[in-house]
C-alpha cells in the first residue's frame, strides 16, 4: 500500500502543481474582468431565471433551471462542505478559509464561462436526454477548424479524467466519510454494512437517469442545505462574540499578516500551506473550473445558452461563500481545530520511542506507552460519556504529537502526528498500537496529551458537539447521508456522460455495467484502507487535479465564444428585449417539481 500511496502522491504533485493553481486563478480573474464582474448578474438575473420567469415548455432540454442547478449543487454541496472544509482547516489553519473565499468569488466567473460554452455546444437530438460538457465543446469546436480527430482525442482524455474524478472525489470521498462519521457515533454499525446500504440507495436513483436524478436532487438539496445551515446558525449564535475575532484571524492568516502558532491538535501552517489547502478544498467543493457542472446544466430546458451559464454562477456562491463558511466558522469558533487532548499520560508514566530497522533498511521509531487513562471530564461531557466509563472503544483512532529533528518547510514546524489505534484487552485495559515514525533523528514527545483523530466530517461533528453536546451526532449523520447520496448520484451521471462520449453508439451496452461498478465502489470505499486525512485527500486530489489539467486549456482556448455570447445576451437584457418573453415567476412548488410553465 505504501508504494501505491507514493505513486499517487507523486502523480498528484504533477497534476496539482502550483502552476496549475496559478493558471486556474488567472483564468478566474480573466473571466471576472471579461464578464465585467458577472458575479453580480448571477446574484440578480440568475435568481430570476431559476424562479421560472423566462421558462418556456417548448425549449429543448429535460429539466428546468432550478432542477439543473439542484443537480449540479447536489454534486458540489456535499461532504466537501462538511469533511473537506474540516481537512482544510485542520492542516491549513484559519488562513485556508480566506483562500476558499477567493476561489468562491472567482469560481462564479469560471462556472458562468464553462457552462455557457457547453450550452453553446450541447447535443439535444434526444430532447429528453441532452448531452453536454467540455468533451462536446472540444469535439465540436475542433471539427469547425477541420481538426475533428484532435477534438475527439482531447474530449476522450477529458472523459477519462472525468470518470476518474467520479470514482474518487464523487464516490470514494463521500462513502468513506459517511462510514467514518456514522461508525464514530454508532460503533455497532460496521462500516461495510453502511457501504452496502449506501450502494443500494444510490443504485435505486441512478438507474432512473437524469430526470430521476433531477427530481430527487430538487427535493434533497433545499432540505439538506436548510437543515445544515439552521444548525450552523444556532451554533454561531451561541459563539457570536467570537465571530469577529475569527473573521479577522481568517483574513490575517490568509494574507500572511499573522500565522497562528501550533497549539492543541493544530500543528501550525505556513501561508503557502494555508493557500494550498484553501484553494484545493474550495475547488473540490465547488468544482469551479473542473468541467463537471456543465454536464448537469446541459440538461436544462432553455434556448438561451447564457441564461443557464448565469444560473451556474450561483453554485460557488451557495457552496463556498455560504455553506463552507458556516462549516469553517463552526470549527474555528468552537476551537475544534486546536482542541486539547481527550486525556493525558501522567508525568510518571514511562513513554519512549524504540528504534527499529524498516524492511528497506530505513530507521523507524515506535512509540511505547502504558495503558490509556480514561478520558477527561470535558471530553466525556462533549461525548456524553457516563462519568464511570473510560470513554474509549476498541478501534478508536488516536494520535500524539512528536517533534522531529528538522523543520518541515511546507508546514513551518517540526511537529508530526504519531497515529495509533486503541485496543481493548481482555482485562479491560485500553492499550494503543502506534504506527512507526520514519525519521533520520530520534523524535521527542511534544506533549503527553492523547487526541482523538477526527477525520473529515468527524471533526465537523465534533465541533457541533463542543457547542451543543449531542447535536453533532444526529445532525452530521443525517447531513452526511443526504449530502453524500446527492453527490454520488450526480457524479454517477457525470461519469455516465463520459462513458457515453467514449463509446458513442455502443454506450448503451456499457452504461449499465458502469453503474453497477460505480455502486460496487461505494461499498469498497468503506473498507479499512484509508486511515488518515492525508490519505483521504490523496485520492480526491488525484481526480480533481486530472480534470483541472484537462479542462483549463479548454476554457482558455474557447472561452472567447462564451464571452461573446454573454455580452450579446446582457446587451439584450439591458435594452429590455428579453422582457417580452418574461412572465410571472412560477410557484415554488411548481419550480421544485419541475412542472412546465403554461
Amino acid at each position: 500500500m505504501e508504494r501505491v500511496n507514493a505513486f499517487v502522491n507523486g502523480l498528484n504533485g504533477i497534476l496539482f502543481h502550483d502552476y496549475v493553481v496559478y493558471a486556474l486563478l488567472i483564468t478566474g480573474v480573466l473571466y471576472t474582468i471579461w464578464s465585467a464582474f458577472g458575479q453580480y448578474r448571477a446574484l440578480t438575473h440568475g435568481v430570476a431565471v431559476i424562479r421560472g420567469k423566462y421558462d418556456d415548455k417548448n425549449d429543448p432540454g429535460a429539466i428546468n433551471h432550478f432542477q439543473a442547478l439542484s443537480a449540479a449543487l447536489s454534486a458540489t454541496v456535499g461532504l466537501g462542505n462538511i469533511g473537506g472544509v474540516a481537512v482544510a482547516v485542520t492542516i491549513g489553519g484559519p488562513g485556508a478559509v480566506f483562500w476558499m473565499w477567493v476561489i468562491g468569488v472567482l469560481g462564479m466567473a469560471l462556472k458562468m464561462t464553462e457552462v455557457t460554452q457547453s450550452m453553446l455546444n450541447r447535443n439535444t437530438d434526444d430532447p429528453d436526454n441532452p448531452h453536454g460538457g467540455p468533451m462536446f465543446v472540444v469535439r465540436n469546436e475542433f471539427a469547425k477548424l477541420g481538426l475533428a480527430p484532435l477534438g475527439t482525442v482531447v474530449g476522450g482524455i477529458f472523459c477519462v479524467t472525468l470518470i476518474l474524478s467520479a470514482i474518487t472525489g464523487g464516490n470514494m470521498f463521500q462513502s468513506f466519510n459517511v462510514a467514518e462519521v456514522t461508525n464514530q457515533y454508532i460503533p455497532s454499525m460496521p462500516k461495510p454494512v453502511i457501504g452496502v446500504v449506501l450502494a443500494v440507495v444510490v443504485g435505486l436513483v441512478i438507474i432512473g437517469g437524469i430526470k430521476r436524478i433531477g427530481s430527487v436532487a430538487g427535493k434533497i438539496v433545499p432540505l439538506m442545505c436548510g437543515l445544515y445551515m439552521l444548525a450552523g446558525i444556532i451554533v454561531l449564535g451561541l459563539k457570536f462574540p467570537e465571530i469577529p475575532g475569527m473573521l479577522a484571524l481568517i483574513v490575517k492568516s490568509g494574507l500572511g499578516i499573522e500565522s497562528p502558532e501550533p497549539g492543541g491538535a493544530f500543528l501550525g501552517a505556513s501561508l503557502g500551506l494555508a493557500a494550498n489547502w484553501g484553494i484545493k478544498r474550495a475547488l473540490f467543493s465547488s468544482e469551479a473550473g473542473q468541467g463537471s457542472s456543465p454536464i448537469a446544466h446541459s440538461a436544462a430546458k432553455t434556448d438561451e445558452p447564457v441564461r443557464e451559464g448565469v444560473v451556474a454562477g450561483l453554485e460557488p456562491f451557495i457552496d463556498t461563500i455560504v455553506v463552507c463558511t458556516i462549516t469553517a466558522l463552526v470549527i474555528l469558533s468552537t476551537d475544534a481545530w486546536n482542541r486539547p487532548g481527550e486525556t493525558s499520560f501522567p508525568e510518571s508514566a514511562a513513554i519512549s520511542f524504540d528504534q527499529r530497522q524498516g524492511d528497506n533498511g530505513d530507521t523507524r521509531y515506535i512509540l511505547q506507552t502504558p495503558p490509556l487513562p480514561a478520558k477527561n471530564a470535558e471530553a466525556k461531557r462533549i461525548g456524553q460519556v457516563p462519568a464511570d466509563e473510560s470513554g474509549w472503544s476498541d478501534g478508536d483512532s488516536v494520535f500524539m504529537l512528536a517533534e522531529l529533528g528538522e523543520i518541515n518547510d511546507t508546514q513551518g514546524t517540526n511537529l508530526t502526528q504519531v497515529a495509533g489505534t486503541v485496543t481493548v484487552e481482555e482485562d479491560g485495559r485500553r492499550t494503543v498500537q502506534w504506527a512507526p515514525v520514519e525519521s533520520d533523528f530520534p523524535p521527542t514527545l511534544h506533549s503527553r496529551e492523547v487526541f482523538v483523530s477526527y477525520i473529515g466530517a468527524g471533526l465537523t461533528a465534533h465541533a457541533f458537539d463542543r457547542a451543543v453536546p449531542g447535536l453533532g451526532k444526529w445532525l452530521i449523520i443525517l447531513a452526511s447521508w443526504l449530502f453524500a447520496v446527492s453527490t454520488m448520484i450526480s457524479w454517477s451521471y457525470y461519469g455516465e456522460q463520459g462513458v457515453y462520449f467514449l463509446f458513442g453508439k455502443s454506450a448503451g451496452a456499457v452504461v449499465m455495467p458502469y453503474k453497477i461498478l460505480y455502486c460496487l465502489l461505494v461499498f469498497v470505499s468503506t473498507l479499512p484502507f484509508i486511515r488518515t486525512e492525508q490519505e483521504l485527500d490523496m485520492w480526491t486530489t488525484l481526480g480533481l487535479g486530472a480534470m483541472l489539467v484537462a479542462n483549463i486549456p479548454i476554457m482558455l482556448v474557447f472561452g472567447y465564444k462564451a464571452m461573446g455570447a454573454y455580452h450579446e445576451y446582457m446587451g439584450r437584457l439591458r435594452r429590455g428585449e428579453l422582457d417580452a418573453e418574461a412572465h410571472m415567476p412560477a410557484s415554488i412548488s411548481d419550480v421544485v417539481e419541475g412542472k412546465d410553465v403554461e
